[in-house]
């Protein structure tokens, strides 16, 4: 019995182009929430979108000057603010409503928002760690949750597909000493986001997470700038961090419709500083 030849490279490129999600997500255009984007890694996210052509609802928590500067910052037009506290579901409806109103709905979800506040177990009182916990928990993981159910449901409702990517952390695999909730909350955004991905295939939407290592930032300069500074780029081969740039792109293809076949993964962005298989 002879088998049925194999497709060429050409022809399956045409069969992936031809299904639904890939001929109707378009690869700008889009209309993109970013939570947490008032500075940081989220105002490199949302400049990296608008740069693209996109639109993005700019969210911020209480930071509303630096949202608005961020907002000023971006290439192009009908960008949007999105204020809300995302540690309720209250809160993340709000923030998504508005959001989807402000845009005329909702292509893309970047799920950056996030606390990360040092609790070392042997000198935090038990009061005190167990709000951390509580904080963590509220705005690292369920807050990427029910943005994610709002966003992907919005998504299904339109019929084009969509993407979310979550930003996760290096320390969901090595350990954060001195911030166990955020570590152990990023390990489950993770694997939400591998969850997701299998559930929302179907309907033309992939969910990826990106988990960088040490980057430079407005909140992390004085570390990179003090004692601190020279081993913390010794972590990496390269002997320096990343920047937030460099993250942002790598959020900004792994939401594009080059990146379908790349739905569920965990992609490491941390200049071989850390090395899983």
């Amino acid at each position: 019995m002879t088998s049925a030849p194999s497709s060429t490279p050409t022809e399956a490129a045409s069969r992936a182009a031809a299904s639904p999600s890939a001929r109707v997500f378009p690869p700008t255009g889009r209309r993109v929430l970013v939570s947490g984007a008032s500075r940081g890694l989220g105002r490199a996210l949302a400049q990296a979108f608008a740069a693209n052509g996109d639109v993005v609802a700019v969210h911020f928590g209480s930071r509303r000057e630096e949202a608005e500067e961020t907002l000023g910052s971006l290439a192009g037009t009908g960008h949007v603010l999105a204020g809300g506290d995302l540690s309720s579901p209250e809160g993340a409806h709000a923030v998504a409503e508005v959001a989807a109103g402000g845009l005329g709905g909702l292509d893309v979800l970047v799920n950056n928002a996030a606390v990360n506040l040092p609790h070392p177990l042997a000198t935090t009182s038990y009061e005190d760690w167990a709000t951390a916990w509580q904080d963590h928990v509220a705005v690292n993981l369920l807050a990427t949750a029910n943005l994610s159910h709002l966003a992907a449901r919005r998504m299904i409702e339109q019929g084009g597909g969509g993407r979310i990517v979550n930003v996760g952390s290096r320390g969901a695999f090595r350990g954060e000493p001195d911030h166990p909730a955020y570590g152990a909350t990023k390990a489950a955004v993770h694997a939400l986001g591998q969850s997701l991905a299998v559930h929302l295939a179907p309907h033309g939407i992939g969910v990826a997470s990106v988990a960088p290592g040490f980057f430079e930032t407005e909140r992390v300069a004085h570390r990179l700038s003090g004692a601190q500074g020279e081993a913390i780029r010794a972590q990496s081969p390269f002997g320096r961090v990343a920047s937030a740039d460099e993250i942002a792109a790598a959020v900004l293809w792994l939401a594009s419709p080059a990146a379908e076949w790349a739905s569920g993964t965990v992609l490491d962005l941390n200049g071989a500083s850390y090395l899983r298989t």
